[in-house]
């Protein structure tokens, strides 16, 4: 079996605060391989868009490691990082707070060939502008345009197709259309995932969408407070959830069908624990109609139910 193109061990990004450490990612381990997308899901605030910043280095991390292609990034010097960065990008949930409003179409998506194709003349830059924009089907009439000129769905495709530029093997998709009409959204998730056909690219999807997140990983990981909580393959996931957290997330989705509506539904009551400071154990035990005293006190780790689901709780195992 192949070796994953992305691996991440025991990686934790804790921030100081006056009350004390804030467990933005505790303790994440995850695998990527090559030409698969994983996707990250839970509530806002648990983490999982610190997790994709702290992956890229785009936050310093507090402990972990990091492996792309065996090799730990997070030891990697300035030197080293910039060539790296050629392999790994990021499409950001914000299409216009993540462009630079004072430049043209065309001067947000040859930003990167300037930086680190410095070989490449300007004609050649131009050149592979024009061959992204048609990439992500974004019309050339607005090769000069700003992005305050044009919607929300064609900003994403300039961020998408900056993300392209140089040929990364490695994007993560930040939320790239939680912003965006529902109609933009099915556009860009359709075209990010013929790009991914097409050029062989591996994902990180993150997503508070279950819907969409169904539709587009091989494998999801749940988070929860900065911890993974269970990890499986999307249909094994979506067919057995085991953690109460994950069934609760599941009952959540809309089913425009009345009829086919239950009425027994995972309902979260309780507060959620503080993320500064954390107690041991499981962190969902507060609000857990199951938790017990085995629930507390103790780190849970991830434990394998069956072939590739993994899940951190005592009582489903």
């Amino acid at each position: 079996m192949p070796a994953p193109l992305v691996e991440v061990k025991h990686l934790k990004k804790y921030f100081k605060t006056p009350r004390g450490d804030l467990h933005a990612v505790d303790d994440v381990n995850l695998s990527i391989n090559q030409g698969e997308t994983l996707g990250v899901v839970g509530e806002s605030g648990c983490g999982k868009s610190t997790l994709g910043r702290t992956i890229l280095r785009l936050v310093p991390h507090t402990s972990g490691e990091v492996l792309f292609e065996g090799k730990n990034i997070l030891s990697y010097d300035t030197r080293q990082m910039k060539a790296l960065r050629q392999d790994m990008q990021m499409i950001f949930q914000d299409p216009y707070a993540s462009l630079d409003t004072r430049f043209t179409v065309s001067q947000i998506i040859e930003e990167p060939l300037k930086i680190c194709r410095k070989e490449m003349g300007k004609a050649d830059r131009e050149k592979r502008v024009k061959e992204l924009m048609d990439t992500v089907g974004l019309a050339q009439r607005f090769v000069n345009a700003y992005p305050h000129e044009l919607d929300g769905g064609r900003r994403q495709r300039i961020g998408v197709a900056r993300a392209l530029a140089l040929n990364p093997k490695f994007i993560v998709c930040d939320e790239p259309v939680s912003a965006l009409d529902v109609s933009i959204q099915a556009q860009i998730l359709n075209l990010i995932m013929d790009l991914q056909e097409d050029m062989g690219l591996s994902y990180m999807f993150i997503t508070h969408d279950l819907s969409v997140v169904k539709h587009i990983s091989n494998n999801i990981a749940v988070l929860y407070l900065g911890q993974c909580i269970e990890h499986a393959p999307t249909e094994e996931l979506f067919a057995n959830p085991i953690h109460p957290y994950t069934k609760a997330l599941l009952a959540a989705i809309p089913i425009p069908d009345p009829s086919k509506r239950s009425e027994d539904r995972e309902i979260i009551r309780g507060e959620v624990t503080s993320p500064i400071n954390p107690p041991q154990g499981c962190r969902f035990a507060a609000r857990c109609p199951y938790a017990g005293d085995e629930c507390r006190g103790k780190p849970i780790e991830l434990k394998e139910t069956r072939p590739g689901h993994f899940v951190a709780c005592m009582k489903f195992f």
